[in-house]
């Protein structure tokens, strides 16, 4: 299973543990090149576009683009009671904890005559990805829809992968939880193309661009929304999902192994790490890897992903070393097991979302603990964090001075402009003031 690496007695400088702990190799670069002829293609053709490329990588052809209304509120009419259930406690949840993110406007008075307010405002079309390969993710559509309708954006576009096996349309399941949220425009497009199609509209069938792209995807999904950058904006550049778990010799050995896999069981590259200052529980969650792996439906998937270069056991000195490792590491998803787990989180500085304690493991945090499951990957958890209503909001100022305000300080703009060789920036001041 995972080898060990030995990290006693090393370097804790942060610059030094971000190059010893591994992590998968995401060479989007290369990826970008294959990318751009069907982002040029989308662009230039549309729709028409989109569905050849999907019949080409999805091997299915949509009846039409956008998926009609009566096909989505079929999807939900024949939806599994318990699945249908489940899906609304989640919603439920994520929604709690989501309306507690809302921003308030705020009025400064800098001076007599002179306030600066900022108005949060939502961005006001925003299209988002929900994945269909391997696996069908419903709840991407829960995490990436819910708190942008409490941001207050007003039109929501979804984009899923046509489905063979389902007449071309996105997984039923998928669709489902669209009409759970009322969410009517929905697209049959996947991977690079849909991201393209999201980011140009398309005249040959009328659909408009949108301002912000969210969610998940594969690495062509990710270089598509890097590619597009700037046309519109996106959450993040997501790489392999990965786990770390800082234990110390307390910890379930079969606790931390199940949650090892439940991460594993995504993708090949996907990374499993512990981070742990005690041999005899490397020893065991070894052996409890061994028993529970073949088991799993995904065993091969997942033990190829276990033995791979991005997964490891990291033994350290003691506790302050593993806090030290895990925030150069900076997780998509940290769990504590440790004694104290509590007080162990909060000394944490870098994750994407935090798992504190037994009871508390990431699969929780993937549907129903109402936190969101848009995490940063590859390291960003140090610079940025996951999927939050603010994603979908925007700070503007409102600059407003009468003229005796913008007279007493004239003098220092003035002053400041001048300093900077800029006169003209001085005499927009200067012009007033005579």
């Amino acid at each position: 299973m995972l080898a060990t690496l030995d990290l006693r007695g090393g370097s804790r400088k942060a610059s030094d543990l971000r190059n010893l702990v591994p992590r998968a190799k995401f060479d989007l670069d290369s990826v970008v090149e294959q990318v751009r002829p069907i982002i040029e293609d989308v662009r230039e053709r549309g729709v028409a576009a989109v569905q050849d490329w999907s019949e080409k990588f999805d091997g299915v052809r949509a009846p039409q683009i956008r998926v009609p209304q009566e096909v989505i509120d079929k999807s939900l009419a024949e939806l599994d009671p318990k699945i249908r259930a489940a899906l609304e406690d989640a919603i439920s949840r994520v929604r709690l904890v989501h309306e507690h993110q809302r921003r308030s406007d705020t009025t400064v008075t800098v001076a007599p005559g002179g306030t600066v307010s900022e108005r949060w405002l939502p961005v006001q079309r925003v299209g988002l990805y929900v994945p269909g390969g391997n696996y069908v993710y419903p709840s991407s559509v829960i995490m990436n829809v819910v708190p942008a309708q409490i941001a207050g954006v007003q039109s929501l576009v979804v984009c899923s992968p046509p489905q063979k096996d389902f007449g071309g349309w996105p997984h039923p399941t998928i669709l489902a939880a669209c009409a759970l949220l009322g969410v009517t425009e929905v697209y049959a497009a996947g991977g690079s193309q849909a991201i393209a199609l999201l980011a140009y509209g398309a005249t040959d069938v009328e659909i408009e661009p949108v301002y912000l792209v969210t969610g998940p995807g594969n690495m062509y999904v990710t270089a598509a929304k890097r590619m597009l950058k700037g046309l519109i904006g996106i959450d993040s550049e997501a790489g392999p999902t990965e786990i770390a778990i800082l234990a110390d010799d307390s910890a379930n050995p079969d606790f931390v192994a199940a949650d090892l896999i439940s991460q594993a069981e995504h993708d090949e590259v996907a990374a499993s790490v512990l981070v742990t200052d005690s041999e005899e529980l490397i020893k065991n969650v070894r052996a409890s890897l061994e028993r529970l792996v073949p088991l799993t439906m995904n065993k091969d998937r997942i033990r190829i992903a276990l033995t791979g270069q991005q997964s490891a056991f990291v033994l350290v000195d003691n506790l302050d070393h593993g806090l030290k490792v895990v925030d150069a590491y900076a997780a998509e998803h940290l769990e504590i097991h440790t004694r104290n787990a509590s007080e162990v989180a909060r000394r944490v500085n870098n994750a994407g979302a935090i798992f504190v304690g037994d009871w508390s493991p990431v699969s929780l945090g993937d549907y129903a603990a109402g936190s969101n499951h848009v995490l940063p990957t590859g390291g960003c958890a140090c610079h940025s964090s996951g999927l939050s209503v603010q994603s979908f909001l925007r700070g503007v100022h409102y600059v407003e001075y009468n003229e005796t305000a913008l007279s007493d300080i004239a003098q220092t703009v003035i002053t400041l402009a001048n300093s900077e060789g800029l006169p003209g920036h001085a005499a927009a001041v200067e012009i007033r003031s005579k």
